[in-house]
């Protein structure tokens, strides 16, 4: 049995950026990985994906990337970036280590079982992130004969079978996917629930610019109303605003919320247009209350009333579609851009809720000694960020360094 007084589970983003922090209180530990450095990067992202926001935003506030920090930089250059920042840092790191189990064996401290022996700890931090477990509606049955992938899955174009495609997910994945199929030739249709839907950028500042002034960044809880909305924003080609409408008169087929399968049919919600108008408020929303703040800060930013005009509503959105027929539209393939859920079944503790979630304040758990890192909304929106998720990792090592 090895002891250690911390030990971080998880080689990503939230991992990193903890171990930097633990480095600064002179705490030892020792990060764990089941693969390479930040894995779901690499192989869990599809070819030409950049980040949803520019440089100057996403990232460590210690490490900047190279060139423009207005770019949106290639996955690949994220790679290398946090790659440098390991080194910088001398991060303790053992990857293609599995933890197999984390249980409390007294008071103070953790047994934790790993493919690289046992060790003994007074601290976990558990820096897995948001996107552990792929996960999708089982509508349509696998010997359907259609080719259904997850997002996750997704490379590129050249993957798919020749024939259609049915990207069901209105977030950044299912509407960056789309637009590439599309590009690529594909014969593309896109399956729309609610969504909330930002401006790339206004009045000469991007809109995660417009979101830290507002204070959008720092909103403690989600509306109830919207917790589970997904956000649909690209950095893609520069960064261009989502418009869904553009999407269909450029050649995408919108349709509602993917309901049930039958019959070699796919029926779907009659809520393409609701979707779409609470998705135009939400943009609209934003855009009213930069207004405001430049009129109350006396701000000389340029004028952009352009911004407020929509292009005319397709066919598909005026009379919506509300059955499929899969062989006379020639769909082959199927890609589920519908998220990821947790995966804690190796935490022997009695810290979750009904639905799975850890029950933490900010990222300390109800159980003493040990943390999580990472999550969607850990102790304010901006959590699942890099930049938040060290903002977070400084105030759980403030814990740690007290015990």
């Amino acid at each position: 049995m090895q002891k250690i007084n911390t030990v971080v589970v998880g080689g990503g983003q939230a991992g990193l950026a903890i171990s930097e922090h633990l480095n600064n209180n002179n705490i030892p530990h020792i990060i764990f990985e089941k693969n390479r450095l930040v894995e779901n990067w690499r192989t869990g992202r599809w070819d030409s994906l950049v980040a949803n926001g520019p440089a100057w935003h996403d990232r460590f506030p210690t490490l900047e990337f190279e060139g423009s920090p207005n770019n949106f930089v290639h996955k690949d250059i994220v790679v290398s970036y946090f790659e440098k920042f390991a080194k910088k840092i001398n991060a303790p790191i053992k990857t293609n280590v599995n933890v197999e189990e984390v249980k409390k064996i007294d008071n103070e401290s953790f047994h934790v079982k790993t493919s690289d022996g046992n060790y003994l700890t007074q601290n976990v931090v558990v820096a897995t992130g948001a996107f552990q477990k792929p996960t999708f509606p089982k509508i349509i049955p696998e010997n359907s004969g259609l080719n259904q992938i997850h997002s996750k899955d997704y490379f590129n174009p050249n993957q798919l079978l020749e024939g259609g495609v049915l990207v069901i997910g209105s977030g950044s994945s299912g509407t960056q996917i789309s637009d590439e199929l599309l590009r690529a030739g594909k014969n593309v249709y896109l399956s729309i629930g609610p969504h909330n839907r930002p401006p790339r950028s206004y009045r000469g500042k991007d809109n995660v610019w417009w979101f830290g002034v507002l204070g959008v960044w720092q909103k403690k809880t989600p509306d109830p109303n919207t917790q589970h909305v997904t956000i649909a924003v690209s950095g893609y080609d520069g960064g261009k605003t989502i418009d869904f409408r553009k999407f269909a008169n450029m050649g995408i087929t919108l349709l509602g919320m993917t309901k049930e399968y039958k019959n070699e049919k796919i029926i779907f919600e009659n809520d393409l247009k609701e979707n779409i108008i609470n998705g135009d408020k939400n943009y609209l929303s934003l855009l009213d209350e930069a207004d405001e703040y430049i009129k109350s800060n006396n701000l000389d930013f340029p004028e952009e009333k352009e911004a407020r005009k929509f292009e005319k509503d397709h066919e598909c959105i005026s009379n919506p579609i509300l059955e499929l027929d899969l062989k006379i539209s020639n769909i082959k393939n199927i890609i589920w851009a519908t998220g990821y859920k947790n995966n804690f079944n190796w935490i022997k503790c009695d810290i979750f809720d009904e639905t799975g979630k850890p029950k933490h304040k900010n990222g300390v758990s109800i159980e003493k000694g040990l943390y999580f890192l990472g999550l969607p909304w850990l102790s304010m929106r901006g959590s699942s960020f890099i930049w938040g998720v060290w903002k977070d990792a400084k105030y759980v090592v403030e814990y740690i360094a007290n015990r």
